[in-house]
């Protein structure tokens, strides 16, 4: 629940509540406030809510806790609620064709992203360029050239959408408009090839990781570096802000994975427990856990107030390649080298299903929005649809002629994107 803002009431500082906007995935209200003048906005999570929740008691807990919904406006958020619920309750399942191959680049794939809507994409790539997309048409609307060597990591500023950031083994990272493919900066300081990079959700920030075993952050608006986060003894592999993007975590090829404070650059505090290389590292929607994969066959979920290990899920007998939370953090999953995947359930830790199918190992898995889906990536070709609850698999997504290193759903959940050693990536919609 929203907690109640700081300073409300005081004379010089009234709020007023303009509008109430609805949030699918994961279930929310946004509102959107005036406060001195000034537009803001606020969400009200509602992680738990289902098709048989209480809206009416719902209503009155959001109403005693947010000082914005007043009793005029209690019908509207019954309205809101309502419609939320009638939308979980509608469950996808939908089956995807192909639609387009993209014959991206003269060199392989590295990174395949979306923007917020689903309405563009981009791809990296060995030939030193990254390719804007247009979702609907497979048109291909810029080549953003300057990268002097493979362009590893790529990523949209969700959700605006407007800015794409580059990292490149040149050591650098660029920053372009998606509008006009003008590049904005060039983020020099780095020793080594940049291999991840993450926009804070504010989109005032990009944070690069590197194997120079640093990581780094930079402002968007005069392209100057901001602090250099230094505490990490070998390659930082991957990195992502929490929600609120008060904080960043990396995680690295030293066994272990830092909490930085990103408004200061401070260390919060180490997660020491693995014992191999980490593969992924990343908060869940409220930023209560961490969850952390590693090349020591396990996963551990950590309390992300005070950094104590939680829970270890185990279980696959190979590295865990990949791993998430689906959007409400009910769930999660793992991706491993033995070709199997699994979902446990963040509350009690246990094993819900097995996702077994796959001939090679799966190297990327992802929820759909409504977190009644998974999708993996294989090294065996294909990609494949489960149901998270059975671990049954759905569909089978068959034609790269290598292997698939990234597929990913859009915001809505009805497009599919797969990227592979193949040189192509697939439109499935």
């Amino acid at each position: 629940m929203a907690t109640k803002p700081v300073g409300w009431g005081s004379t010089s500082e009234k709020m007023k509540l303009k509008s109430l906007l609805l949030r699918y995935y994961p279930p929310g209200i946004m509102l959107e406030y005036e406060k001195s003048g000034e537009l803001k906005t606020k969400s009200i999570d509602l992680l738990d809510l289902g098709p048989s929740s209480d809206v009416d008691a719902l209503v009155e807990e959001i109403q005693k806790a947010e000082p914005l919904i007043t009793a005029s406006r209690k019908d509207q958020v019954k309205l809101l609620i309502q419609r939320l619920q009638d939308k979980l309750g509608q469950h996808s399942n939908h089956k995807f064709y192909l639609f387009k191959v993209l014959r991206a680049h003269i060199l392989p794939l590295t990174n395949v992203a979306l923007n917020k809507s689903g309405s563009r994409f981009i791809t990296g790539s060995y030939d030193r360029t990254c390719k804007l997309w247009d979702t609907a048409s497979g048109e291909e609307l810029h080549t953003l050239e300057g990268h002097r060597n493979v362009v590893y990591a790529i990523a949209f500023n969700n959700p605006y959408g407007d800015k794409i950031a580059t990292g490149s083994f040149d050591k650098t990272c660029k920053l372009w408009s998606a509008e006009t493919g003008k590049c904005y900066h060039t983020f020099r300081g780095h020793t080594a090839e940049i291999v991840c990079l993450s926009f804070n959700p504010q989109s005032t920030l990009v944070a690069t990781g590197s194997m120079d075993t640093t990581a780094k952050l930079w402002d968007i608006q005069n392209g100057e570096e901001v602090f250099t986060l230094a505490g990490h003894s070998a390659e930082i592999i991957s990195l992502s802000f929490d929600t609120s993007g008060n904080r960043i975590i990396t995680g690295s090829f030293d066994h272990t994975v830092v909490v930085w404070d990103a408004n200061t650059g401070r260390k919060v505090y180490t997660l020491i427990g693995h014992c191999a290389e980490i593969s992924s590292a990343l908060f869940n929607w409220d930023c209560s856990l961490i969850l952390t994969g590693s090349m020591d066959k396990t996963c551990m979920l950590w309390d992300a107030m005070n950094g104590k290990c939680v829970a270890t899920l185990t279980g696959h007998d190979d590295e865990i390649l990949d791993s998430c939370f689906d959007y409400t953090g009910k769930h999660i999953a793992t991706a491993s080298a033995d070709g199997t995947a699994r979902v446990f359930s963040a509350a009690t830790r246990k094993c819900i299903s097995k996702l077994e199918g796959h001939e090679g190992e799966i190297s990327k898995i992802s929820f759909n929005p409504q977190g009644n889906r998974l999708l993996t990536g294989s090294s065996d070709k294909t990609a494949r649809i489960w149901d998270v609850q059975t671990g049954q698999c759905l569909q089978v997504l068959e034609g790269h002629a290598d292997e698939i290193f990234t597929c990913t759903f859009n915001y809505k959940g009805d497009i599919i994107i797969t990227g592979s050693k193949d040189n192509t990536c697939r439109i499935w919609r």
